[in-house]
């Protein structure tokens, strides 16, 4: 092979080895770019997905969760440790209870009337007022009683705050309007479902869902009630944050076009937001006075008579049934969605 071919080789083998630690430096500095990317990407979504695997680290035993699940968990108390804490402290805040003192069966009322009668009812009642509610409980009877006030809202963060005590039941002992030209002040309805015409409700579900009872509590209760031979009604009722309805003509035809037995203002978001926090909740309800006939609403007088007539028995049928309910309740099981 002669000098000149051999020249010509070795500079082409240069020209080529240029090219290719070109090429080469070109890929590691590509690479290196595209790494900073995806160290930028995992970054936010590590921020973005860190309740998601604190959520999955919680549910971990739970292989049937759908993934999809997880943001709604996030929002949850049973799904939010920090929720959890926070949800802990108010309702020890609000109530003057320690978390301690809270029974396994609790009575919901929108009334100091019925904390009351507890409080006679019972020798160990403990007793306390907070911020917001006042709670009173009997270790005796394994129940306590919150009264939360009036309306939706309150009804929907009472049903939040009771579920860091994971009850076995809960009653709502509330008072309604009836509707159904039958009902009487004094009769007592046992709710299978609410119409959610409320506010607070849709934070929680979508609307087409129905505001349901937890059906294990609404039967026991009604055993309750037919040992006692107590007569009872059940149906739908409607639930509103609208007062003064009782003036509102528009409003009064829609609940009978509805068929509803009743009226009263916290039943559906208890319903909706008890289920979503896995909470057994159900409710039976007194007729206190009756809108819809001349002269029918409630006034200070007629307020006066329902709770001196009628509010040792209601209350009692609720006692009776959350303290039977420890023992002979049957265990109620929630799904995992």
């Amino acid at each position: 092979m002669s000098k000149t071919k051999a020249t010509k080789k070795k500079a082409t083998k240069k020209k080529v080895s240029k090219k290719v630690t070109k090429k080469s430096a070109s890929k590691k500095v590509a690479k290196k770019a595209s790494s900073k990317k995806l160290s930028k990407k995992n970054v936010k979504s590590v921020s973005e997905g860190s309740f998601k695997a604190q959520a999955k680290k919680e549910l971990a035993q739970d292989k049937h969760i759908h993934p999809r699940r997880l943001l709604e968990l996030s929002r949850r108390i049973h799904g939010n440790k920090a929720k959890h804490k926070i949800a802990i402290d108010m309702l020890e805040r609000y109530t003057g209870h320690d978390i301690k003192d809270f029974q396994n069966q609790i009575i919901l009322t929108n009334f100091h009337k019925y904390i009351e009668t507890f409080n006679e009812t019972f020798d160990d009642a403990y007793h306390t007022k907070g911020s917001a509610f006042q709670a009173s409980s009997s270790k005796e009877a394994h129940v306590t009683i919150i009264e939360f006030g009036v309306g939706s809202a309150m009804a929907a963060l009472v049903g939040e705050l009771v579920s860091v005590v994971n009850p076995k039941a809960v009653l709502f002992l509330g008072l309604c309007g009836a509707v159904h030209r039958s009902l009487k002040v004094g009769d007592f309805i046992l709710p299978i479902a609410s119409i959610r015409a409320e506010g607070v409700s849709g934070h929680f579900l979508p609307p087409q869902v129905p505001a349901l009872p937890t059906f294990k509590i609404q039967k026991f209760v009604s055993q309750i009630l037919v040992e006692n031979k107590i007569e009872y009604r059940t149906g739908t009722i409607h639930s509103t944050d609208f007062r003064f309805w009782e003036f509102d003509q528009k409003f009064k035809d829609n609940l009978i076009d509805e068929r509803v037995l009743a009226v009263e203002m916290e039943t559906a978001a208890l319903f909706t937001i008890c289920f979503v926090s896995k909470v057994n909740i159900g409710a039976l309800l007194l007729v206190s006075d009756c809108p819809m006939q001349k002269g029918g609403i409630k006034t200070k007088e007629s307020a006066k008579e329902v709770f001196k007539k009628y509010t040792a028995k209601h209350i009692d049928l609720g006692i009776q049934a959350m303290k039977e309910i420890a023992t002979r309740g049957e265990k109620i099981r929630h799904y995992t969605w």
